[in-house]
């Protein structure tokens, strides 16, 4: 048996002790909405007082949300690890429109590959994604992510958790600062 070759780096960034969990689908405008206030959250909370992790949450009605999640754990396992995999989000949120369907059912890309999922990505990101997207197991981590989710009961995105504790009234709608409050005071 040989051991692995590759490792995905933990999307989590700060070092401190109050734990933002954060459940984010990338196709998802309202985890995209979410997703792009956590750098000023961590900057306006402090990385010495809180801690954020990303988990992804894949949802089926999203039809390429596994190939992308996928993807993005795949970017984890490259040079520069979780902020390679962070750009690649980014670019997915930012170009939205070019990995979801039309109501969750229809549009053109009704005709798109995941191949050509793969391609977009890697143009808007600047990050190659094909090699690392193929490795063998790499299914392994994608499925932490979903158990872990479900182990939490996690059924949407985004959901918020502070320190294992699922936290309903916290929206990617609200303002940094109302995270802030909630996290540290």
């Amino acid at each position: 048996m040989t051991g692995n070759t590759w490792q995905a780096d933990p999307l989590t960034w700060g070092t401190g002790p109050r734990v933002l969990e954060v459940f984010l689908e990338p196709t998802c405008p309202y985890s995209m909405r979410a997703f792009g206030k956590l750098d000023a959250l961590l900057e306006q909370a402090g990385a010495d007082r809180i801690t954020i992790k990303i988990r992804l949450q894949s949802q089926p009605w999203h039809l390429y949300s596994g190939v992308i999640t996928r993807a993005i754990v795949a970017a984890s396992t490259l040079a520069g690890g979780k902020e390679t995999a962070k750009k690649v989000m980014a670019a997915v949120g930012a170009h939205r429109e070019e990995f979801e369907f039309d109501h969750h059912c229809g549009g053109p890309n009704l005709d798109t590959t995941p191949n050509q999922i793969l391609e977009r990505m890697e143009a808007y990101s600047g990050v190659p994604l094909k090699a690392a997207f193929a490795i063998p197991d790499l299914d392994r981590e994608v499925k932490w992510h979903c158990k872990y989710g479900r182990q939490n009961g996690i059924h949407v995105s985004p959901t918020f958790l502070i320190d294992g504790l699922v936290q309903a009234d916290m929206s990617s709608g609200d303002e940094v600062s109302a995270w802030v409050r909630k996290l540290v005071g």
